[in-house]
C-alpha cells in the first residue's frame, strides 16, 4: 500500500471519506455494507479521528487530518509493506510530530514494514531501522540507522549529516560544504555520479562507477576511496 506526499491531492474532493476508505474493502474483502462501515469507523478511530468524520468531505479537514485519512486507507486491508512517499513534508512541524508518532505506533501494532522516502534526516533517524542514501538516482550508502548517523562513510552521506543542527551543547560537528553545481539527474556524469562535487574525487572516479560492496556487517557503500 501507499501513503502519498500531498494530503490535499491524494483524496477525491467529491467523495465522502467513508466511501474513499471503503473502496479497498469492496475490492479486496467480502464484507457486507454494514461490516465495511464498522471497519472504516474503527480505522478512523485508530488514526485519531472520529465516527462523525465518516460522512464528511476532504475540504472539511486540515492537512494533518487528511494525511491521517491517507494512513487509514493504507492500512485498511492489513498490508505488511507500505511505501511512505514524503508523508510529512507537506505538514506543519507540530503536525509532523503527531503523524510520525502515529506511523511509529501503527508500525508496532500491525508489524508493518515501511519504505520511508524522505529528505528530512531527523525524521529518518527517528523512524527507520536502516537507511539507504541515494545521489542522482544511484545508491551510495546503506547501513543500520545508528551506525550511519554516528559514522557516515561515504563523502555524500558525511556532507548530508554534517548539515543537521545538533541541539546538544558542546557536540558541534564540522560542516562539510560541497563545491560545484548539482549535475542534471537526467544526464548524470560518467563514473561516480558524485565525482563533480566530491572532495576525494580522482581520475578513477570520473572514469569508473564504484562497485556496491560491504565494508561491515549490514553496511554497504559505493566509493573507490572508502
Amino acid at each position: 500500500q501507499m501513503i502519498f506526499q500531498d494530503p490535499y491531492a491524494s483524496l477525491n474532493p467529491k467523495q465522502r471519506i467513508g466511501d474513499a476508505l471503503e473502496e479497498a474493502l469492496i475490492i479486496h474483502t467480502k464484507l457486507s455494507g454494514q461490516e465495511r462501515r464498522a471497519k472504516v469507523i474503527d480505522l478512523l478511530r485508530e488514526v485519531g479521528l472520529k465516527e462523525e468524520h465518516y460522512d464528511r468531505y476532504p475540504h472539511e479537514f486540515s492537512g494533518g487530518q487528511r494525511q491521517r485519512i491517507g494512513i487509514a486507507r493504507a492500512i485498511s486491508i492489513n498490508p505488511s509493506f507500505i511505501v511512505c512517499d514524503e508523508p510529512v513534508s507537506a505538514l506543519d512541524v507540530s503536525v509532523q510530530a503527531q503523524v510520525i508518532k502515529l506511523l511509529k505506533d501503527l508500525q508496532g501494532k500491525h508489524d508493518l514494514t515501511y519504505l520511508f522516502v524522505s529528505h528530512d534526516l531527523g525524521v529518518v533517524r527517528h523512524l527507520c531501522d536502516r537507511v539507504l542514501v541515494m545521489y542522482l538516482g544511484q545508491m551510495v550508502e546503506l547501513a543500520p540507522v545508528d551506525k550511519l548517523y554516528e559514522n557516515p562513510t561515504h563523502p555524500y552521506t558525511d556532507a548530508l549529516l554534517s548539515a543537521i543542527p545538533r541541539p546538544v551543547i558542546g557536540k558541534k560537528r564540522e560542516r562539510v560544504r560541497l563545491k560545484g553545481d548539482l549535475p542534471s539527474p537526467t544526464n548524470p556524469p560518467a563514473g561516480c555520479a558524485f565525482h563533480t562535487r566530491c572532495p576525494l574525487a580522482t581520475e578513477l572516479c570520473k572514469e569508473k562507477r564504484p562497485e556496491w560492496r560491504a565494508i561491515d556487517e549490514g553496511h554497504f557503500i559505493a566509493c573507490h576511496h572508502k
